[in-house]
């Protein structure tokens, strides 16, 4: 078994449960890209990247509606979130050429969810070799990039595709 090691999560761990706010709202209405690291917003989704990431470019998706129930989303919600889930693929390969990635949901708080009320997906790009020593023994995460130095690259991807999805 693979133990997904993440030390550096603490912060967050230790975060939990202090405010009612959600982060997923707040980054919705903030018109500050970079002080939220939304990365790009549509009618019905946003794409930010994980404050406390598991790895280089750990990215979530949401929609925009506060809602916590998966089986709840709208057809038009389910389509922006898959359309953006495959667009933040198309430019992580693009800027990082992972060599797979972790795709999933925690649904509910049992499951895992930090933030139960209000669904997101989590896309987790993946090298090989990325659970390497330093985590295990060093508890020490090595990222090649500043979490702002990721979204600087990936904010400017995502915002140049048009309307149509195509990239201008």
């Amino acid at each position: 078994m693979d133990i997904l090691w993440a030390p550096w999560r603490s912060k967050y761990i230790e975060s939990l449960g202090k405010s009612d706010q959600c982060i997923f709202c707040i980054a919705a209405q903030e018109k500050d890209s970079q002080k939220v690291l939304k990365l790009y917003q549509t009618e019905h989704c946003l794409v930010v990247l994980n404050l406390y990431p598991y790895n280089t470019a750990h990215t979530m998706i949401a929609p925009i509606r506060h809602i916590g129930k998966f089986e709840q989303l709208t057809e038009p919600e389910l389509l922006d979130i898959n359309i953006n889930t495959q667009r933040a693929i198309k430019i992580i390969n693009k800027l990082f050429n992972p060599g797979a990635y972790n795709l999933g949901a925690n649904l509910g708080k049992i499951a895992g969810a930090g933030i139960p009320g209000h669904f997101h997906l989590h896309l987790v790009p993946r090298w090989e070799g990325d659970t390497h020593f330093m985590p295990i023994f060093g508890e020490t995460k090595v990222f090649s990039f500043s979490l702002s130095e990721i979204w600087t690259k990936m904010y400017q991807e995502f915002n140049s595709f048009r309307d149509d999805g195509n990239q201008s």
